[in-house]
């Protein structure tokens, strides 16, 4: 019988052990939130798929707490959360982040420890609120008009994503802080929109790809790193497709000048796809609806008496909306007697574009050739409008 050499068979185990104990590394996220008595507080995973209660706590009077986890191949964000006050954690290693916060201000002010692109995501989070704080004065300024409010509320939002680009996202791509950045959001005309739009913004699109590129150098064919990939290249493809329908707009400007007519589909409530230069032949009320937003409920109310009005004498009202969540935009719906679209990319989609809709909830008027008549601006009486189109 052969004894296996004693060197060889210890640096077989602790091969084994080695390997073993990078499978099981953990992290660790604790700390306090005071001024939370009974306040349950959530550990969420931020997954590729939305939020994912992972643990929870009850507080007491301390507001001591302490989760921890596995630590993944490549970095994976999570979030402390009460109610809706929220703190995002980055991990990328075996770390112990110290959280030191007091409720209900925790989202802005907290203290925290022990991780570089924890603190880095702070100040990024701390500077996305002051933007929040500060579109919301432009937008509630009594002199300024839309378009003051409009331009104003850009020039903002440009600086503030040129300081990001340059000073967090480029200075180090390689960072899961970096990634964090490309989706920020702020809340602006009632939508919630992401900063850095990949969908109709080339610029945007190599900010997305140079943190794909740096990833694929440490974190090869992880999921996060993937999704950056379609992003981008799905991105490049609707940019292209936005430039192609410009050129052909400008090319063909004269005729749509002439015509009024702008063609659009989208998916119904149903699952169909409805198309607006369907219901020629018909008035049409094109509507553009966020049910999500403040006085929804009050509108609808008006819209469906002005459709029980004149229904019966071929007008229609064909609504478009710009909510972010399918399943309450369906629920919102599901009674409703006229048609109801919705366009996923919400604000940034390109149907907001064809008719440079600029603020929500806003509508045309078209007549029974499906040409743009007039927008609501433009009406001072819908009743008599209506009618009138009617009788042609």
């Amino acid at each position: 019988m052969k004894i296996p050499n004693f060197r060889t068979a210890l640096l077989a185990v602790l091969a084994v052990l080695t390997i073993a104990s990078c499978d099981n590394k953990k992290f660790e996220v604790n700390g306090n939130i005071t001024d939370a008595k009974d306040s349950v507080l959530y550990f969420e995973n931020m997954s590729l798929n939305g939020p994912q209660v992972l643990d929870s706590v009850k507080l007491d009077d301390g507001g001591a707490f302490s989760f921890s986890g596995k630590v993944g191949k490549s970095p994976e964000f999570y979030r402390l959360r009460i109610a809706g006050q929220i703190i995002n954690v980055s991990i990328d290693s075996t770390e112990t982040v110290t959280v030191k916060a007091s409720y209900p201000t925790m989202s802005t002010k907290y203290e925290v420890e022990g991780s570089y692109n924890c603190t880095k995501i702070k100040e990024l989070a701390t500077m996305q609120y002051n933007l929040q704080n500060e579109l919301n004065s432009i937008s509630q300024a009594p002199n300024l008009s839309e378009q003051q409010v409009n331009d104003s509320c850009a020039k903002v939002i440009y600086a503030y994503k040129n300081n990001v680009k340059f000073n967090y996202i480029y200075k180090e791509p390689m960072k899961s802080y970096a990634y964090f950045a490309l989706f920020q959001t702020v809340v602006f005309n009632n939508m919630s929109i992401l900063l850095f739009n990949p969908r109709n913004n080339a610029e945007d699109i190599k900010v997305y790809a140079a943190v794909a590129t740096s990833w694929d150098q440490l974190y090869p064919k992880s999921d996060r790193c993937l999704n950056l990939h379609n992003i981008a290249i799905q991105g490049m493809r609707d940019v292209r497709i936005i430039r192609n329908e410009q050129a052909e707009a400008a090319v063909n400007a004269t005729k749509v000048n002439t015509s009024g007519i702008v063609d659009f589909t989208l998916p119904d409530n149903k699952g169909v796809n409805r198309r607006l230069s369907d219901l020629k032949g018909k008035v049409v009320l094109l509507d553009f609806h966020v049910f999500g937003a403040d006085g929804s409920a009050k509108r609808i109310m008006w819209l469906r008496n002005i459709y029980n009005k004149y229904h019966n004498q071929g007008f229609e009202i064909f609504q478009v909306s710009l909510d972010p969540n399918e399943h309450f935009w369906k629920t919102q719906t599901a009674a409703l007697p006229w048609i109801c679209v919705r366009d996923a990319d919400g604000a940034q989609g390109s149907v907001v574009g064809l008719y440079n809709v600029q603020t929500i909830p806003t509508f045309f008027l078209l007549g029974r050739d499906c040409n743009v008549y007039k927008r609501d601006v433009q009406i001072k009486d819908l009743d008599a409008e209506i009618r009138s189109l009617l009788a042609k």
